[in-house]
């Protein structure tokens, strides 16, 4: 049997999500984009999982697009050509609507494509190692979706030199413009992006979806709508059990 394109596991609150293409070092084909969705969509839905931790299997991340693929969508006309666009678009509003914190592990290179999926992600966490980049425009190619969150991720002039040069940036440089929120040594790339994601499933998770959901929202809203939704969430979350455990935790240890 083929060996799936995605798999996932989900243990100790934590759903791993893995590209699983080692020898095309995970390269994007619409297979592998629709079991990412569905992975997405499942963990969505699973009551045991808290946060979900996406990586890579192999030596890199994700190289981008298959070439294969890129070699077809040349033969296909304008409709076929946005249908497929829509898939990987899909893809990044599952990521963006999903109730728990996605965190990319990245190590080795995340390119095109494959740092499209990563900055889509709530987190990324990088090997020192680890290379970003946008090389699209050195094919004449644009990469069109994930723009829309490159330029909520860094600002204006970074997210627009990043898709014009082409240049590939290490991982203390992605941590520089505010792409990648933590760097760490290889060697203790795997145990410490663990570590990251076990502290994050320990949080309460009503917290961090209602964190989530607000945070993102506020994107099209005025000032004042958004304190207004503010309001909302915080009246919500005083209702939650997670919230109300936690008072009670916190008034019986000032007692004490």
């Amino acid at each position: 049997m083929t060996p799936p394109k995605v798999t996932m596991e989900v243990k100790d609150g934590i759903a791993r999500i893995t590209l699983n293409r080692p020898e095309k070092h995970n390269a994007l084909d619409r297979e592998l984009i629709a079991q990412l969705k569905e992975a997405i969509r499942t963990s969505a839905g699973n009551p045991e999982c808290r946060v979900v931790l996406l990586q890579g299997a192999g030596t890199d991340f994700c190289s981008g697009a298959d070439l294969s693929g890129l070699e077809k969508t040349a033969q296909d006309g304008v409709l076929d050509n946005m249908a497929d666009a829509r898939q990987t678009a899909e893809l990044f509003l599952m990521m963006r609507n999903h109730p728990r914190p996605i965190i990319a592990a990245v190590h080795g290179r995340a390119l095109a494509g494959g740092c499209g999926i990563a900055t889509a992600c709530d987190i990324i966490l990088a090997a020192e190692s680890a290379q970003f980049g946008y090389p699209e425009v050195n094919i004449g190619f644009v990469p069109a979706m994930v723009m829309a969150i490159l330029r909520r991720s860094v600002s204006e002039k970074a997210a627009f030199e990043l898709v014009v040069s082409g240049q590939v940036i290490s991982a203390s440089r992605a941590q520089e413009l505010g792409m990648a929120h933590r760097v760490y040594a290889d060697e203790k790339f795997t145990t410490e992006a663990n570590a990251y994601a076990a502290m994050l499933a320990a949080k309460s998770a009503s917290a961090l979806m209602l964190s989530k959901r607000l945070l993102y929202n506020m994107d099209s809203m005025s000032f004042e709508a958004a304190l207004e939704a503010g309001v909302e969430i915080n009246a919500i979350a005083r209702m939650t059990e997670d919230c109300q455990r936690g008072i009670a935790r916190f008034l019986n240890k000032a007692k004490s």
